[in-house]
């Protein structure tokens, strides 16, 4: 067949047509959150309404979503339900202790966002490509006075893997202009938590598993903690495969070596895990954390999730 100029004009401009509909993009719905698209399906969400005080529990943190494979629904938490502070892929400490340059001390908590809370101040930067996409946004931690004791700087690159899984890297740096702020808590209060949708907490708990080195797959309905389990501490990744929507998710959570240590685990059965470090800053002394978070529609083996550890690893 002989192709005409239009004909390959047509052709080339179908093929970029596809290449653009099978990229990331970002979609703003302004004043309330962004989310990220792949080929017009929703991949994840970054909540970012500012804190009203008539509206407090529900706008007190911003926050990101990821959504389920169908691309409409949420795999993670938002307000509300079981433990209305916890909320997808989040980051806080419940025992924060401000020191100014007189002395004084202030306690704040932007877990539970009590006597303080964690407002959104502006997008840095925000980019999207075939297979990847980035956003860096200011975070200001703030006491109820409205003092801002700590400046954040959170960014989130997202990858669509070749097994379809959705890569993220979670990066964080925390700066204050106060003589000093101490970061606390304990592991189910404090540190980077994924919470995974509450449908778990209302009737898929006993399917849930984790995954940890050590001792590989436990059983469904099983959790260990520190300090009952002096094992899960200082931990390279570790897995949690929850039930949400009829389907198994597993997201494998791993930890970057320069985080503060010792660091310091937390698992339930109603989906949310993470881990916390004791930490603090100055103002010559911010400090900077990398998780990295992979999920999928399927379920991990040991040796699965040990690759996606090398790997983090390599890349650092």
């Amino acid at each position: 067949m002989k192709l005409t100029s239009f004909t390959i004009i047509f052709y080339a401009l179908l093929g970029l047509s596809q290449l653009f509909a099978k990229s990331l993009k970002w979609q703003n719905e302004e004043g309330k959150h962004f989310d990220l698209l792949y080929a017009d399906k929703k991949i994840a969400r970054y909540v970012y309404e500012r804190m009203q005080p008539d509206d407090r529990e529900r706008t007190y943190k911003p926050f990101h979503h990821i959504y389920q494979s169908n691309g409409r629904d949420f795999l993670t938490k938002g307000p509300g339900g079981k433990f209305t502070h916890h909320r997808g892929i989040f980051f806080g400490f419940s025992k924060c202790t401000v020191i100014n340059g007189s002395g004084k001390q202030v306690k704040v908590d932007t877990w539970h966002c009590k006597r303080g809370y964690q407002i959104h101040e502006e997008v840095i930067s925000q980019k999207a490509g075939k297979d990847s996409a980035s956003q860096t946004v200011k975070i200001s931690w703030k006491a109820d006075d409205g003092t801002t004791f700590v400046t954040e700087y959170r960014t989130l690159y997202f990858s669509i893997l070749e097994d379809d899984s959705v890569q993220i890297d979670f990066k964080s740096k925390l700066s204050t202009d106060q003589e000093r702020v101490k970061f606390d808590g304990d592991p189910q209060h404090a540190g980077f938590q994924f919470r995974a949708s509450n449908e778990v907490a209302e009737s898929q708990s006993k399917q849930t598993y984790y995954i940890r080195p050590i001792d590989g797959r436990d059983m469904k309905g099983n959790t260990k903690n520190w300090p009952q389990d002096k094992d899960m501490t200082n931990l390279l990744w570790k897995a949690q495969s929850v039930i949400v929507n009829g389907n198994r998710y597993t997201t494998v959570y791993l930890d970057h070596p320069g985080n503060p240590k010792p660091t310091f685990y937390s698992e339930r059965d109603y989906g949310r895990f993470g881990s916390y470090f004791s930490s603090e800053i100055t103002p010559s002394k911010p400090l900077s954390v990398k998780y990295r978070l992979n999920i999928s529609q399927n379920e991990r083996s040991i040796e699965d999730c040990q690759k996606l550890s090398r790997l983090f690893l390599k890349a650092l």
